[in-house]
């Protein structure tokens, strides 16, 4: 039961790196998912303290996820239709059978949010969907910071109780 529980929690830590990048999968939850079952084998002892620091992390970042986009745009000029616009092109990238969709959604989401708000100033419409794809990949780089510290945590806790997992 452990060798399934340490490669399940594997596997969740590798896709969870790549749910940093691709939105459709949820990146840090699935990683903080493999912390928890690494941590559910009978070699590995419970530490509550670091899963519910590791999961406390995860809320907040899944939280600011949402945000950060939206504030990118809101800093670089953007309304709340810029901002609206973002969160919908999001949710359509993911699911456009499109290449990058998830990159091009918020950018053109902000975009036409912001020429409905005023078609006639296109600039400030670039700008703001310019802050969109800045944030989304402040976003993203967080994402990705955070799962792979995750797996190095994960890895040095599979190396430190070795001898009762293999």
């Amino acid at each position: 039961m452990d060798s399934l529980l340490l490669l399940l929690g594997f596997i969740c830590m590798i896709i969870g790196i790549l749910g940093s990048f691709l939105p459709v999968l949820p990146g840090i939850s699935l990683s903080w998912l493999g912390l928890l079952l690494l941590y559910l084998t009978k070699a590995v002892p419970m530490n509550y303290w670091v899963l519910g620091i590791t999961l406390a992390i995860t809320i907040i970042i899944s939280i600011l996820n949402y945000i950060i986009p939206a504030k990118g745009t809101k800093r670089f000029g953007g309304s709340s239709y810029g901002i609206w616009g973002t969160n919908i092109g999001l949710i359509v990238g993911i699911f456009a059978p499109i290449p990058f969709g998830f990159i091009i959604g918020p950018f053109a989401g902000a975009f036409i949010g912001e020429l409905l708000y005023d078609y006639k100033d296109h600039n400030r419409a670039l700008k703001a969907a310019t802050g969109s794809f800045i944030g989304f990949l402040a976003s993203s780089f967080i994402n990705f910071m955070l799962c792979i510290i995750f797996f190095g945590l994960f890895l040095t806790i599979v190396w430190q109780n070795r001898a009762g997992l293999f």
